[in-house]
């Protein structure tokens, strides 16, 4: 196997980790100089389209929001993250891991989760410095 071929493997696999697909447009909120460039290029290898940022006014499939503890009231920018998602959308959550800078403590972000109405559904190792945790509003029962 070729370095790119290898290298096309290891972004597939960091975008897929986070379930994203081809398609689908992805929303990045918060970018700063520390966020993982790996982790941004992967999503757009997988999903074919390039990340759209905060100033975007159409509909997103999922919105990146990079998020570190001196960031403000994370209820509120989980507030801002969810009106562009469609429905069936979901928020991945990037901070950055225990131990590291601006590390967000589990509890808040369930706090501010449940504040905001979202529902945790799984956490991942989303790059070397980040921690992903996937938010979505509960499905409404009729």
């Amino acid at each position: 196997m070729s370095a790119t071929a290898g290298q096309a493997q290891s972004e597939r696999s960091l975008a897929e980790r986070l379930g994203l697909k081809a398609g689908q447009v992805v929303q990045e909120i918060g970018w700063d100089d520390d966020v993982d460039e790996e982790l941004r290029s992967s999503v757009e290898a997988v999903t074919g389209n390039e990340l759209v940022d905060e100033d975007y006014e159409d509909v997103v499939d999922v919105v990146l929001l990079w998020w570190r503890e001196e960031d403000g009231d994370l209820f509120d920018g989980l507030a801002d993250a969810m009106a562009p998602l469609t429905g069936g959308g979901h928020i991945w959550l990037l901070t950055p891991k225990a131990g590291r800078d601006g590390h967000v403590e589990p509890s808040d972000i369930g706090e501010a989760a449940q504040t905001a109405g979202l529902a945790q559904t799984s956490s991942v190792s989303a790059a070397q410095e980040w921690s992903g945790t996937r938010l979505v509003a509960p499905k409404v029962r009729k």
